[in-house]
């Protein structure tokens, strides 16, 4: 019988887990996902994601592609799955694709938006779920400084010490800057597209910006730190609370959707 290549898109909290990768403390995205694959089709089954996301990072259209060992309908395996997934982490579609597609190497593109809310007291409800500024942040100042990031560039000074990937130089085609609420009463959002990202590059640019619009920095420094190529020159890593991975994108031959669930708290 002829193996079929799955597609899933996949939504979850991030806070309970050590990220997706699997580890030997199995709690993982990754570890929790493959033992519900696993329960619902009583064999073993290997999943490759389209981005791994850190310990504490949220997804809300994560893909992954499998190669299933039997065959069930599409909503069988988002029905059948969920049944023996935790709350916080739940497939929401799925697709048959050519054994050609992977969810990684496939893929066109990636977008995070980072969810920051602008409050002089901590947040409550959105406890890990978003970052936070007690102070009032000039958006202007910010998008001033952002502009210097679009395009290829050597992002260095964006990369954690741990970051695998092969190369720095990375496309960043868009990071837009918006804001809803009040002065001190409302949140940020900070969008960002790119063919790849570094391991922990959106936090820290982020902290960057923040940074910016605090008025710490001025707007020009974020310039001198990217070309200082120096990660010693940035602000630090900001929360992983707020980090929420919007998904990959692919050629439209693939038909998979772009997303999946709305982004929370109304950003």
């Amino acid at each position: 019988m002829a193996t079929t290549r799955l597609a899933l898109g996949l939504a979850y909290r991030g806070q309970a887990y050590d990220g997706w990768q699997s580890q030997p403390s199995g709690r993982t995205v990754q570890d929790v996902l493959e033992r519900a694959l696993a329960q619902f089709v009583g064999a073993p089954v290997r999943t490759h994601c389209a981005g791994r996301t850190d310990a504490g990072v949220h997804a809300l259209n994560q893909v992954v592609h499998l190669d299933a060992p039997v065959q069930r309908e599409p909503f069988s395996w988002v029905r059948g799955t969920n049944r023996y997934l935790p709350a916080d982490v739940a497939v929401q579609w799925c697709h048959a694709v050519g054994t050609e597609f992977h969810a990684r190497n496939s893929a066109q593109g990636r977008r995070y938006r980072y969810l920051l809310r602008e409050s002089p007291v901590r947040p409550a409800l959105e406890a890990g779920l978003v970052g936070w500024s007690f102070r009032a942040l000039d958006g202007g100042a910010m998008r001033e400084a952002a502009a210097v990031l679009i395009g290829e560039h050597d992002f260095s000074a964006f990369r954690a010490a741990e970051c695998q990937a092969s190369t720095p130089v990375k496309t960043l085609r868009a990071l837009g800057i918006g804001f809803r609420g009040e002065p001190l009463a409302g949140c940020w959002h900070f969008d960002f597209d790119a063919n790849a990202f570094l391991h922990h590059m959106v936090r820290n640019i982020v902290g960057c910006l923040v940074a910016v619009g605090a008025g710490r920095q001025p707007p020009a420094w974020l310039g001198d730190v990217l070309a200082s190529r120096r990660r010693e020159r940035a602000a630090p890593t900001f929360a992983a609370d707020g980090l929420y991975f919007l998904g990959p994108y692919y050629d439209a031959r693939h038909g998979l959707p772009l997303a999946s669930t709305p982004v929370p708290w109304g950003a």
